[in-house]
């Protein structure tokens, strides 16, 4: 059997899951290569936490290079282009041939696409932002805050709600909650419209109990940061002392130019097996564009939501039917479209929001009850995902395992 090449473009969850489940179920002989700009591997879902102060920098951080099971080839260095005619793709370290592809570069924020935003807005969507926000906060005296998503579609459909929570937790712990007064403004029709209405009245009740006032159909279109006034397509200004935006997003120069995203910028790939249409390249978690049943809107179509579960799922399906491929061997793998998230809420509470986000007619997804358990199921997750792949299957690595898994959390060693 010739020795064939799978080059993983990202070194985020979707990337490093691929590699990783690759290098397990791949003989030696076949070479796994991953590529990632950066060396230190930050952990995104708890960016809200460093934005609070509930974590330090270096808690929720770790070098890349410890990250990969032995005999994944690291290669850091930045994606300069792909031709898939020619199953080649450039970097700023060397050229890679590869026999298979898989595209989980992930999302760039594009702040530059709203005239003003970059320049006014601090932003959770980052570690860097994340770090300087929470600067921000802890300086705050009071006044009005914004929490603007920007535009449609952005990672992680919980998260601008999240983050609302916990800003007032965090001024409510300060005894300062009388003098902050937080907006949440966006453009879908309610909070997490893919989830469907149940969920988001939820989730609306939640941002009511913590004083949110939450604005829906409300798109961003400039930010004039010398008077602090936000315009909105539907001719309203607000005014604000703090803005904190979830920027909008695109997808990375490299896969555009490489031809293999559609009219929505993003990558359509076949919904199960997550293959796009160039032969042996597969996409991944948010560069992926896999729309659903039903609409948020009438002339809008409901579209998979960008989310690390997503990646992490996605990940192990083309790793299992690339490795049967290889092997000759038949694979039932498929991506069912079941996710989950946890809800942050303050306090140390959460709420868990799961379902199957390919069901007819359109996704069903729920919220369990808010308490610390799930609060306390995505602190197990952080402590596990962060762990050397080495620790990870010791005694301390299964017992986050088996934990994480009591509160619905799949993993994969």
């Amino acid at each position: 059997m010739r020795s064939r090449t799978i080059a993983v473009l990202g070194g985020g969850v979707g990337g490093l899951t691929a590699a990783n489940e690759l290098r397990r179920r791949l003989p030696a002989a076949h070479r796994v290569v991953l590529v990632e700009k950066g060396a230190q591997h930050a952990f995104a879902p708890s960016f809200l936490w460093l934005m609070t102060g509930d974590r330090e920098p270096n808690q929720i951080c770790r070098p890349l290079a410890g990250l990969p099971r032995r005999g994944v080839e690291l290669v850091q260095a930045e994606v300069l282009g792909i031709a898939p005619a020619l199953r080649k793709v450039s970097t700023s370290a060397r050229e890679i041939g590869y026999d298979y592809l898989i595209v989980a570069l992930g999302a760039d924020l594009a702040p530059d696409a709203i005239p003003g935003l970059a320049g006014a807005a601090h932003t959770f969507f980052t570690f860097e932002g994340a770090a300087k926000l929470r600067d921000a906060l802890a300086t705050f005296p009071g006044g009005c805050i914004a929490v603007v998503v920007s535009a449609m579609p952005y990672k992680c459909p919980g998260a601008p709600h999240e983050g609302a929570m916990l800003i007032a937790e965090h001024f409510r712990r300060r005894g300062l909650s009388d003098k902050v007064r937080i907006h949440l403004f966006t453009p879908e029709t309610q909070p997490m419209p893919v989830a469907g209405p149940r969920l988001g009245e939820a989730v609306r009740g939640m941002l009511q109990s913590k004083g949110i006032e939450f604005h829906p159909l409300h798109k961003l279109s400039a930010v004039d940061a010398g008077t602090r006034k936000l315009t909105f397509d539907n001719g309203l200004q607000f005014g604000y002392d703090l803005l904190v935006a979830i920027p909008p997003h695109r997808a990375p120069k490299t896969v555009v130019e490489a031809g293999l995203t559609n009219q929505t910028g993003w990558v359509p790939v076949d919904p199960h097996t997550l293959a796009a249409n160039q032969g042996g390249i597969y996409a991944i978690g948010d560069i992926a564009a896999i729309p659903l049943p039903g609409r948020w809107k009438p002339d809008v179509p409901l579209m998979l939501p960008k989310a690390g579960v997503f990646a992490h799922a996605q990940a192990i399906v083309v790793a299992e039917n690339i490795a049967a491929e290889i092997a000759g061997r038949p694979s039932r793998a498929a991506f069912c479209g079941d996710g989950y998230c946890m809800l942050e809420a303050g306090g140390d509470r959460a709420g868990f929001a799961f379902g199957n986000f390919f069901a007819q007619p359109s996704p069903d997804v729920r919220l369990r009850e808010i308490g610390k358990a799930w609060h306390l199921g995505k602190v197990l997750f952080e402590k596990w995902w962060l762990a050397p792949p080495g620790l990870r299957r010791t005694s301390i690595g299964w017992v986050m395992k088996a934990g994480a898994r009591i509160y619905g959390i799949p993993m994969t060693l």
